[in-house]
């Protein structure tokens, strides 16, 4: 359990990490022990990439531009729109399925990531998918201000990420939709993540998109060694790095964001999507000895929370831009305080303070607490229910969707093919971005939050008035 308890019982090996309590045990890992997985990486994938990139060379609008932090390298011009000549797209997926065959480094990606490990139960996979929409807006909510904001305070990991622009506030709103889009697309249906489905394709270019950052930064710090520290920060991208982002998805959301907002998975549940992302964890060339299990996977998610956890001038940064991002945004032009306030629920306030988030009032707290009844009320209402929830986790894929990828405030119809967009350079490094200047629209959110606030309140007044009532009329019979 998430929560801090007063009546929990402790022990020489209780630890306490940004307001989450554990028990230390043999499964968790030490610094130590952590520190040959940041040098160590997906050496198959970088080596396939080189194939690849010698088969087919990056276009010229591909390269390194100077304003890589404002815009895609791959966005058209005004003239190129009207001249009606799109700018290609490179999808390296689809060069390794046409040129596998011809080459001994990508016969044998393609080999590893289109055979099915011993260990994958295709049943218990569609039913780890069922669980991300079962509690799909508490896990986009997680996803968003845990997983992604929270995890800023992993300085080490973070000096790689600012390396690439893609979170300065420009962009960042767009890569987080990308992100979610793979989600998407891996949960959308057991055929989507078996090979040749859309999340299986998108998993493998996520994994040569990963090998080309590290590739990129990796030629950068060898040639000016003070751009990037490798010997204090380890290889970027790598196994310690994959591992802790997996954890995220779905450790991090099963034992932190879920109990955070008043849900508990059942024991299957967990078992089915810790299951779900350890497949996934495969196909991006992630060690998956840590998600063999629930308990692997909650020790590795405790051991890189109190070993990496360590926030950095440049966390503050990340985190405040993430924040700034996304405010005012459509479609539910949500406050910057509401922002803040579902970041410092989930993340506790030791943590976000030290992230540099600035304190809200305890009026966005009461939006928050009515946000979590809302979703208790949802999740457990349908989930009893097995035929309101098989209707619900249908409607949310389709919503999901069409929001994140078909709307014009999403991605606008176009999926990306995860190409290489946010490129490294030595003038690369995100900035502090500026406070939105958007006019500020009423949000449903949090007007939905602060109604069923009031609905809970209300019921709860009731209840007692009733309570009283009747314990009156029982007091008044007995004397």
């Amino acid at each position: 359990m998430a929560w801090y308890t007063a009546f929990r019982r402790r022990t020489e090996n209780t630890r306490h990490c940004w307001g989450y309590e554990f028990e230390w045990t043999p499964e968790h890992l030490t610094a130590e022990q952590c520190e040959p997985l940041k040098h160590s990486y997906d050496v198959l994938g970088e080596e396939c990439l080189d194939r690849l990139n010698a088969i087919s060379p990056p276009e010229k609008n591909e390269l390194p531009r100077s304003h890589s932090q404002e815009q895609s390298p791959l966005e058209e011009t005004d003239a190129e729109k009207k001249e009606g000549l799109p700018l290609p797209r490179r999808d390296l997926y689809s060069l390794l399925k046409e040129h596998h065959a011809s080459d001994p480094k990508l016969r044998e990606l393609w080999v590893e990531v289109n055979t099915i490990p011993d260990w994958v139960d295709w049943e218990q996979i569609e039913r780890g998918q069922d669980v991300f929409y079962r509690y799909g807006g508490p896990a986009l909510t997680g996803l968003t201000y845990q997983s992604l904001l929270g995890g800023m305070g992993a300085a080490r990991v973070v000096e790689t990420l600012a390396r690439t622009g893609g979170f300065s506030t420009k962009v960042a709103r767009r890569r987080l939709f990308e992100t979610t889009q793979h989600i998407l697309q891996c949960t959308k249906s057991l055929d989507s993540l078996k090979p040749g489905g859309d999340g299986h394709a998108s998993s493998i270019r996520v994994r040569l998109l990963h090998a080309a950052v590290r590739q990129r930064i990796m030629k950068l710090a060898n040639q000016r060694p003070s751009y990037y520290n490798v010997e204090e920060w380890g290889i970027p991208v790598n196994d310690l790095d994959q591992i802790g982002t997996i954890g995220t998805f779905c450790a991090t959301l099963i034992w932190l964001s879920f109990p955070r907002q008043g849900l508990f998975l059942r024991e299957q549940e967990t078992a089915d999507y810790v299951a779900l992302w350890r497949y996934i964890g495969y196909l991006l060339g992630t060690p998956t000895y840590h998600f063999e299990t629930p308990a692997r996977a909650k020790a590795i998610m405790e051991s890189l929370l109190i070993n990496e956890v360590h926030p950095s001038d440049m966390s503050k940064l990340m985190a405040n831009n993430i924040i700034r991002a996304l405010e005012k945004q459509p479609p539910t032009y949500v406050s910057p305080d509401m922002l803040v306030a579902s970041a410092r629920w989930l993340n506790g306030n030791d943590l976000a303070d030290a992230l540099g988030l600035p304190r809200v009032s305890w009026y966005y707290w009461a939006l928050m607490t009515g946000q979590c009844l809302f979703f208790m009320a949802l999740c457990y209402s349908y989930r009893s229910i097995p035929y309101l929830d098989k209707k619900h986790i249908a409607s949310l894929k389709r919503i999901f969707y069409a929001v994140i990828v078909e709307s014009k405030y999403g991605l606008a119809g176009t999926e990306t093919l995860f190409d290489f967009k946010y490129v490294p350079e030595y003038n690369t490094v995100t900035e502090m971005g500026k406070p939105s200047d958007l006019k500020v629209r009423s949000s449903g959110v949090e007007m939905r939050n602060l109604r069923t606030l009031g609905i809970f309140l209300g019921v709860v007044g009731v209840g007692a008035y009733a309570s009283l009532k009747v314990a009156s009329a029982v007091i008044s019979r007995i004397w």
